[in-house]
């Protein structure tokens, strides 16, 4: 009956009984402390967790901002080309502007001269049959005076 009442377990007196007991309350504070343990290397697993996560964050940033550095110089540069590219742009066109009004200005000089050179051989042909006139004046004018003489 006292079996019973003890839910199958037999209660004697001694150190049998105790033994049970004790091994029981053992392995009661063995589970305790092996769950307390694992409880804390849970905890310290999530902490370290935690720490290699704010670290690759903090790594994360420091390379983004790195990179942003870079960017951003790249982009300032561009600016800087692009501003260039406008400056030598327009400096080109007139550049070139000007290029075509030296051009028509040679044009214009070259014009000048070949029309000086016409005049010029216009003048001697000129010149040449003044000449031709003259000496035949002359020779007019010398023949009627020795006619009359």
């Amino acid at each position: 009956e006292s079996w019973l009442r003890e839910g199958g377990r037999e209660k004697t007196g001694g150190e049998g009984g105790g033994c049970c007991g004790r091994a029981a309350a053992m392995l009661s504070r063995l589970l305790k402390d092996h769950q307390a343990k694992q409880g804390e290397r849970k905890e310290l697993q999530e902490k370290r967790r935690r720490e290699a996560v704010a670290a690759a964050t903090c790594l994360i940033e420091a390379l983004v901002d790195h990179l942003n550095v870079g960017v951003a110089q790249a982009y300032v540069n561009q600016r800087k080309l692009d501003n260039e590219v406008k400056t030598l742009q327009i400096q080109a066109a007139y550049f070139a502007k000007q290029t075509q009004q030296w051009l028509g200005m040679v044009e214009n000089f070259n014009q000048a001269l070949k029309e000086i050179g016409d005049v010029e051989n216009w003048a001697r042909s000129i010149e040449m049959d003044m000449r031709t006139i003259a000496t035949a004046l002359e020779y007019v004018y010398k023949g009627q005076l020795q006619s009359t003489t």
